[in-house]
């Protein structure tokens, strides 16, 4: 991961949206056609767009309300204890209707990119019911559909147990196997399911029903794991091969065992932990051991309002022991394998979609040094230089 291929004076060759070529800035003429276009992007530095592979950020209504609580010292835990929380949000989002949820997420996407955020992931999850949940998925994918950002999309009806079956839950999740899953496989509206599994939300036998059910129609697991408690998420995920397991807070020794024995990749939200001052996750144990650590905002309204991918490494560097190298590879190349999507994006790499963002900043490492504002000078989406207004 400290292995970042850094090439002083090199030229990018793009052509139909792909890098076909990189090397020397002084040999780019022998590739160039009639028509090329040539930028100079000397006084920068060039970077993969960032792949934010875990966050909620499509949702209606804030929280902020409940940060002032966090404040004066009320925990997370109390809140969605009181109604509030996840559920807080629910309610809101089952309110809005679908115009209104893309109205919003466009803004988020619009800012994303400014902010060198070329692909994202989006759950569902603040629907809790099939007909939220799927005005949910197809708002995403209409976004993807008809912005330039790369999404990717995930079902998340098992983000918690809704209020109208805190007496049953068995029947949300036979609501969740029999009814949301089917549909919304024959629909292709969704290439992951990911499910909360944690103490109060699901357990681990009802994350594995879940889980298996949907990987029977297709669709790849996640799993939400070890954020306030080991209760066996990390193992399962393991055991299901799964694309990635998130969080991870409170991952044990064996949690760590077992992912070193799976193509599983962990992914970790230091936002979070800086948002709610909960523990960090053992990144320097997880990247020690060999393990491809990625890095995601988890962008929502009550536990990371923030979609900065550079202010994610820099809380990593100065909370969790990694290095500028180590962040970068963490919110690019690993990030992208966590989607599945390490083949097309994630790296500067010939046959690889031209997703590239021109930093101005004197070197890579500044930009987790000096925190707090936006150095994008650039964004090459698919190819295209981006104008924004």
């Amino acid at each position: 991961m400290r292995e970042i291929g850094v090439v002083e004076d090199a030229s990018v060759f793009i052509e139909d949206g792909f890098i076909r070529w990189i090397g020397p800035a002084g040999d780019v003429s022998t590739n160039l056609t009639d028509d090329a276009t040539i930028f100079d992007a000397s006084a920068y530095v060039a970077l993969p767009g960032f792949v934010d592979a875990h966050t909620h950020m499509v949702f209606a209504g804030s929280r902020e309300d409940e940060f002032a609580k966090r404040a004066e010292g009320i925990s997370y835990q109390q809140i969605a204890a009181e109604g509030g929380g996840i559920l807080s949000t629910v309610r809101a989002t089952r309110a809005a209707s679908k115009k209104e949820l893309k109205k919003a997420a466009v803004r988020r996407l619009d800012q994303m990119l400014k902010h060198g955020t070329t692909t994202v992931e989006i759950k569902s999850g603040y629907g809790l019911n099939e007909e939220t949940e799927i005005k949910m998925l197809e708002a995403i994918r209409e976004l993807s559909d008809e912005h330039l950002m790369t999404i990717a999309p995930t079902f998340l009806g098992a983000h918690a147990i809704p209020p109208e079956y805190a007496e049953r839950r068995e029947g949300y999740i036979e609501l969740i196997c029999d009814r949301m899953l089917p549909y919304i496989a024959r629909r292709k509206l969704a290439r992951f399911c990911d499910v909360f599994c944690e103490e109060g939300y699901f357990t681990v036998s009802e994350a594995r029903l879940i889980l298996e059910k949907a990987m029977s129609l297709g669709l790849e697991p996640k799993l939400h794991a070890d954020e306030f408690t080991a209760i066996g998420g990390t193992p399962l995920a393991a055991t299901l091969n799964a694309t990635s397991v998130d969080h991870l807070e409170h991952i044990t020794s064996e949690g760590i065992e077992v992912l070193m024995n799976s193509d599983t990749v962990p992914v970790l939200l230091p936002g979070v932990s800086f948002f709610l001052k909960n523990p960090y996750a053992p990144a320097r144990r997880l990247i020690d051991a060999g393990l491809p650590v990625a890095i995601a905002t988890d962008f929502n309204p009550g536990s990371c309002m923030s979609f900065s991918m550079p202010l994610m490494m820099t809380i990593a560097c100065t909370q969790m022991r990694m290095t500028p190298e180590e962040a970068i590879t963490a919110t690019t190349l690993n990030a992208a394998a966590a989607l599945g999507l390490s083949s097309k994006v994630g790296s500067i790499e010939i046959g690889k979609e031209a997703d590239i963002i021109l930093y101005d900043v004197p070197n890579y490492r500044f930009l987790a040094y000096h925190f707090g504002i936006n150095h994008v000078a650039h964004v090459i989406k698919h190819g295209v230089m981006l104008e924004f207004p």
